[in-house]
């Protein structure tokens, strides 16, 4: 019989995040292009792996929340529901990102359009 074959890295999602699938309602809405900035000001010796691990990440500057998902290596549900607890306990800071910028007027680009051409 051969040995069962055990991943000593792998640590189930719901362990993680305390067996919660969203993120505590003191935490604003959290999209995928939410954008998370450490603080840097709070220490990390009271937090887990994962969380300081997050915290370290974004000292560098502003990263979206599927950034630090694909850094991270977590799921999406577990990565938010984590920047839920760090924003909570001041470790972070979400912001969302910069709104698109309006489209120009389509009358505008026509007249901009024939003063290039007269020229």
């Amino acid at each position: 019989m051969t040995p069962r074959r055990t991943r000593t890295d792998m640590v189930r999602q719901y362990v993680i995040t305390g067996g919660r699938s969203a993120p505590s309602r003191n935490a604003p809405a959290l999209d995928v292009v939410t954008l998370v900035v450490s603080t840097g000001d709070r220490p990390l010796n009271s937090l887990g792996p994962e969380l300081a691990g997050i915290v370290e990440l974004c000292l560098g500057g502003h990263l979206s929340i599927a950034e630090v998902a694909s850094r991270t290596r977590l799921p999406m549900t577990v990565t938010k529901v984590l920047v839920g607890d760090l924003i909570d306990s001041g470790h972070v800071i979400a912001r969302r990102p910069p709104p698109k910028a309006a489209l120009p007027d389509h009358d505008l680009m026509k007249k901009v359009l024939r003063g290039l051409e007269r020229l």
